[in-house]
This record gives C-alpha cells, sequence and structure tokens, in this order.
C-alpha cells in the first residue's frame, strides 16, 4: 500500500468540453462571483444569461464577458446553441424554473440546479421523474463535495487508508450573510447551510438510516426563523456515527466579542485519521482548505496542501461532472436522483428537530 499517494483533490475533465453550450439563469452573488469565474479558468463556454432583473444581467455579462443577454428563460430556450442550464435563483424559484426548461427546452440536455432542489422532498421527487422522462440529466450544486479536503478525504477513504469509517464531525462557527429572499423559507439554517454537511456526510459514509436534531434559533437573525443553530447525529448501518455542529451565532464576534470563527472536520476510522479545515469563512480571502491524515502504517501525520479553495474553484467541480456526463452518457454523482437521499436527510433532520424524536429516513424516502 503507498503510504503517501497522490490524492485526487479535484475531477478529472476531458478536454473539449467547450462543445456543450452554456445559459445562465440568475446574476447574484453566487452566479457573478462562483460560478463564472470557475468556467471561465475551466474553459466552459457560457453563450448567454437571463436574470429576473435585466439590467443586472447586462451588468454581470459586460463584467465576465458573457456575448447574450436573453429578456427571460423562455427566449434562452429558443437558443439552440444552449444545451446546458445553470440555475443560480432562490430555492422556492427555481422548482417552476425547472419546470419551464421541461415544457420548453427542446435543445436542452443538462440542467445543474442549485441546492436545495426544491423546499420539500416530495417537490425534488416530481421535479427529477420530469427531467427523467424529458431525457434531461439533472445535477445538483452539492458542491461542498468538491472541496479539495471534502474530495481527498473521500480518495483516502477509497483507497481504505483509513480502514473502516468509525466516527464523523463538522464544527462549523460561522456567520452567514442571509439574503433577502430567506426570510420567505419555511427552513433556515437546515435547507440553506446545514444541507452541505449532511450531503458531505453521505458522500464519505453512504446513506444514515436515522437522525436525531436540535436546533434554537440564531440570537443575531432578526426575521422569524426556527431553526439557527443546528446539533444532530447521525446513525448508519455500518456502525459508523457521523455529527455535525452547526453554529452561525459563533458568540457575539459581530458585537464586541474577540471572534473564533472557522469550520473544522475529522473522519476516524479503524486504522486511520483525518482532519481538516474548510477555508470558506475567510472569504473573500483566498484561504485554501486543508488536510492532514495518519495512519497505522505510516505512523506520522502527513500533510498535502493544494492552493485550491472551496469558493469559487468547487464549482468547476459540480458544473464539470455535468458535462462529463453529457459527453459520456453517465449519470453523475450529483444526478438529481442521487440528491433525493440528501432531500430526505434534510427533510427528516428539520423534523427530528422540530419534533423532538428519532426521525427513520425510510419515513420520508416511502413517502
Amino acid at each position: 500500500m503507498e503510504l503517501q499517494p497522490e490524492l485526487e483533490y479535484e475531477i478529472p475533465l476531458d478536454d473539449g468540453l467547450d462543445q456543450w453550450g452554456i445559459g445562465v439563469v440568475g446574476s447574484g452573488f453566487i452566479i457573478s462571483d462562483c460560478h463564472l469565474p470557475a468556467y471561465r479558468d475551466a474553459g466552459f463556454r457560457v453563450l448567454g444569461i437571463s436574470s429576473r432583473r435585466e439590467a443586472r444581467a447586462r451588468e454581470v455579462a459586460e463584467q465576465r464577458m458573457i456575448p447574450r443577454v436573453f429578456v427571460n428563460v423562455r427566449d434562452m430556450l429558443a437558443d439552440s446553441e444552449i444545451r446546458v442550464i445553470d440555475i443560480g435563483v432562490p430555492p422556492q424559484h427555481q422548482p417552476d424554473i425547472i419546470r419551464e426548461i421541461v415544457e420548453h427546452g427542446r435543445h436542452v440536455r443538462g440542467i445543474l440546479a442549485q441546492k436545495p432542489l426544491a423546499m420539500s422532498y416530495a417537490e425534488a421527487h416530481e421535479l427529477v421523474q420530469l427531467c427523467t422522462a424529458a431525457g434531461i440529466t439533472l445535477a445538483v450544486n452539492q458542491n461542498m463535495r468538491h472541496d479539495q479536503s471534502v474530495r481527498a478525504c473521500q480518495d483516502l477513504l477509497d483507497r481504505k487508508l483509513l480502514g473502516d469509517p468509525v466516527l464523523g464531525t463538522i464544527n462549523m462557527r460561522a456567520i452567514p450573510h442571509w439574503m433577502p429572499w430567506s426570510e420567505q423559507l419555511d427552513s433556515l439554517s437546515t435547507y440553506v447551510m446545514s444541507i452541505h454537511h449532511l450531503d458531505t456526510f453521505r458522500y464519505w459514509f453512504g446513506d444514515p438510516t436515522r437522525v436525531m436534531a436540535s436546533t434554537r434559533t440564531d440570537p443575531r437573525t432578526k426575521f422569524s426563523h426556527t431553526d439557527g443553530i443546528n446539533l444532530y447525529i447521525l446513525e448508519f448501518p455500518t456502525g459508523c456515527r457521523a455529527s455535525s455542529w452547526d453554529d452561525v451565532w459563533t458568540g457575539p464576534a459581530r458585537e464586541g466579542s474577540a471572534a473564533d470563527i472557522g469550520i473544522t472536520w475529522r473522519v476516524e476510522g479503524t486504522e486511520g485519521l483525518a482532519r481538516g479545515t474548510i477555508g470558506w469563512p475567510s472569504y473573500p480571502d483566498r484561504t485554501p482548505s486543508t488536510l492532514d491524515y495518519t495512519t497505522t502504517a505510516a505512523e506520522e501525520w502527513i500533510c498535502p496542501r493544494w492552493d485550491k479553495v472551496w469558493f469559487p474553484d468547487a464549482f468547476r467541480g459540480t458544473m464539470g461532472e455535468l458535462l462529463m456526463a453529457l459527453t459520456h452518457d453517465i449519470e453523475p454523482s450529483i444526478s438529481g436522483k442521487d440528491n433525493l437521499k440528501t432531500m430526505a436527510l434534510v427533510e427528516a433532520t428539520f423534523a427530528a428537530a422540530r419534533d423532538h424524536r428519532v426521525v427513520e429516513l425510510a419515513e420520508i424516502l416511502e413517502t
């Protein structure tokens, strides 16, 4: 066994993926500052953009050198060169856009949707069925899977360098910027923040069978909400356990105290241990995520380093997965079908905290 292998920390991409013309729906931060810079660096071909505010779409098009601005999604779908639609809108508006693409996008072969795919498992399931029936490959932008430390840890697990997983933890102490559209959601942290960690645990350890959770409001967030600070435990059929503390308060760091902000993670196995940091809370400073690991064979800490960062570099991976899947006629790992299990886990976690009970994933998946 190679003790210090070259770990896969980003998805390998074929040449020629620019054959797929991309149309972008949305012009907010996640599109202008994450998707489009990552696509430019990867050589993907973005042909047009549409947004609720045409003036903003034109501003982003000029800034990111996008050749076409469409008045609305319907006009974009009439362009036969656009074969892939990249959606970057609030989750409550995304389902109707997907339905419109399915109904009118006769040239469209792929959709990259934001997470959460919808605000309920039932609606997400409907969208997956619609895309499947239309012959459209649906992928969901679970971009934390393409953070370099998260992906490299998965490579360690795939190579069995850590043995069998025993315990995984994520400790998030970070203050998100809640967008105005967040105020309209039935859930705040669970569907917007915790979904990253819940999907990462699925990526690392497979599908859990049940979840326990507790939540409380965030004292800093003034608009009405129920789930701010989330604590949850996942149980897996292998015996592995996973837990995350998703703390969007982090103490009165904005109110005058010293700050202690960051995200750390840890995976313990029968034959090794990996630990890491996520650089996202430092954005816009370019702070790479890190990975350290040790094994019973190595008997020391191995600390590979890469210069990639979650925002924006991971977005190369999510769109890259979709374009590779279309090129090779395969299903991406972030497919809508797979994402239904993440949606079920998110819904189960929210229900567990709301109802103060253990929730079996089968309860959601069987509905």
